[in-house]
């Protein structure tokens, strides 16, 4: 199955522009074209598409994710360099994740306090 830029687009939940812009730096491969010319996605580009998405989610830098798909291109040999990235990205988003929700834990200590402010003004009107 194939689909069009459009249609790559709304089911990657990317937009056009950043499916060319992706395409521009590096970070995903030329798709196929149909017989007009137009850009024609397969359900591999698209499995890549969502990938790279969680990465972009996940906070890695594009610079990272254009060496993971550079790396991508030479094959097996390259598999360790990428499961370091990997590995090294999952160290950091494990610590922002912490980050978090020590900042969670704040913003619930805080709606508790102010569920016990509203408690005792309305005890008092």
């Amino acid at each position: 199955m194939s689909y069009s830029i459009a249609q790559a687009a709304q089911r990657s939940g990317l937009s056009i522009d950043t499916l060319r812009y992706y395409e521009r730096i590096g970070l995903v491969d030329p798709p196929a074209r149909d017989s007009g010319g137009r850009r024609s996605y397969s359900e591999e580009d698209l499995g890549w598409l969502a990938f790279v998405t969680r990465l972009r989610t996940t906070g890695m830098p594009i610079r990272m994710m254009r060496e993971f798909a550079q790396l991508r291109h030479k094959g097996d040999l390259t598999a360790g360099r990428r499961k370091q990235i990997l590995v090294d990205h999952r160290t950091d988003v494990r610590a922002r994740i912490a980050e978090l929700q020590t900042c969670l834990e704040v913003l619930d200590y805080k709606i508790d306090h102010y569920a016990v402010v509203e408690r005792d003004l309305e005890a008092t009107a």
